[in-house]
């Protein structure tokens, strides 16, 4: 049906709303027309309730309009002051245009950074109200100086999956994070604590809120849960989500005065050296030896800019900042190799395998291990050298020591 003049759409009133929090974060908007574009993801992530809100206000306010304007004139108005404010909704965060900037070292090295993730069950369609099915939370607490500062981790109580895609969200949880929708026998938290929890964990002060990391490719499922979880419960919060890739990027141009490609950047943060380091999941993925974790996620990060930007601070490299293990591999670490914990695999030896004397305590260094090898567990390999059992979840261990290959090389 078409609008009549001098309506104004639940959209435009949105849009007029946030203009002044564009304007604050200095993007280039002066009219509502100019802010339309950067609006479109924040309100598609509105639920239903919200828009209705919307449109009631918009309603409400074109009853006075509908003879002096039409529509196009309305969008170029200052912003719109709504007639009755009613439900309070969650504040929609956008990204910052301002650079990042410290004063000196000194400041890098005690700035605090929050870095988050979010795991869902799946990913639905967009014609979905429910694009994500939020399950488990982790945010880490860190400063270049202190390391790991403090980490929050829970499980969440989801949301019953849309009619019809059940089976796929488990079908996508079992091929990551292997998360139960349903029958999971640890406690699960509601989305009202695990917010309240979140608040308590970073402690904002009174007019700052800290800014929060995390990969840009999980940027849009970790905003929409948040916004998702806000507005159910109704608690406002004004967290900053921002792309740690950037932040990466100012710390590195901060120290050599120059810029780093973020295809570099990238592929040092998708390093898979820690994948399988003790204290880095949560205990039930640890247990389970399950990747996917979302603690994980947020400690490989800090692993990664510790382990490439400490030095460079002259910061000393502690158990905070990388697992114990890695202190004495020092910078001869490849990250595209992964370091096994010896530690759980001693459990093996009272099957009375004949590999015990290849694992090595957990006082002992770690090995590393080529990640291109395809042999699955406990597959027995043949090669030039003789037979020798390989063990890993995806990769192979390699069990010959260099005494054994020099005896079979003189063989």
């Amino acid at each position: 049906m078409p609008r009549h003049k001098g309506t104004v759409s639940p959209y435009c009133f949105f849009v007029s709303e946030q203009l002044p929090e564009l304007q604050r974060r200095r993007l280039p908007v002066t009219c509502v027309i100019d802010a339309i574009p950067y609006c479109s993801q924040a309100w598609a992530m509105l639920t239903k309730e919200e828009k209705m809100a919307y449109a009631e206000k918009a309603r409400k306010l074109s009853g006075k309009k509908r003879s002096q304007k039409t529509v196009k004139e309305t969008c170029n108005l200052a912003p719109l002051v709504p007639a009755c404010p009613t439900t309070k909704v969650p504040c929609v965060t956008f990204p910052d245009a301002s650079v990042m900037s410290w004063k000196n070292d000194q400041a890098v090295l005690v700035d605090i950074f929050y870095f988050l993730n979010i795991y869902s069950h799946g990913k639905l369609p967009s014609h979905c109200e429910q694009r994500f099915l939020p399950c488990e939370i982790g945010c880490v607490k860190y400063s270049l100086q202190d390391g790991i500062m403090a980490d929050f981790h829970h499980f969440i109580e989801p949301e019953v999956p849309p009619r019809g895609f059940r089976y796929h969200c488990q079908a996508a949880s079992d091929a990551t994070h292997k998360i139960p929708i349903s029958g999971f026998h640890l406690p699960r938290t509601c989305y009202a604590v695990v917010l309240w929890e979140l608040l308590e964990f970073v402690q904002p002060a009174r007019g700052v809120w800290p800014r929060f990391y995390c990969r840009s490719n999980d940027r849009f499922r970790i905003s929409w849960c948040l916004n998702r979880m806000a507005s159910i419960t109704g608690i406002e919060s004004h967290l900053e989500l921002l792309d740690v890739e950037d932040l990466v990027i100012e710390l590195h141009q901060k120290k050599y005065q120059k810029e780093p490609s973020k295809t570099w950047v990238c592929r040092e943060l998708d390093a898979f050296l820690w994948d399988f380091s003790s204290n880095t999941r949560c205990k039930w993925h640890e247990e389970n030896d399950i990747l996917c974790c979302a603690l994980a996620s947020c400690k490989k990060i800090v692993y990664c800019i510790s382990k490439s930007l400490a030095s460079a601070y002259g910061v000393s490299l502690t158990a905070a900042h990388l697992p114990l293990q890695d202190l004495d591999n020092g910078e001869s670490t490849n990250t595209k190799m992964v370091i096994l914990d010896a530690g759980r695999f001693q459990n093996m030896k009272a099957e009375g395998l004949a590999c015990d004397r290849y694992f090595a305590s957990p006082s002992q260094h770690q090995e590393f291990v080529p990640s291109n090898c395809d042999s699955p567990c406990g597959v027995k390999t043949c090669s030039l050298y003789g037979t020798s059992t390989m063990r890993g979840r995806g990769i192979t261990r390699l069990l010959k020591s260099a005494s054994d290959l020099t005896k079979s090389f003189s063989n």
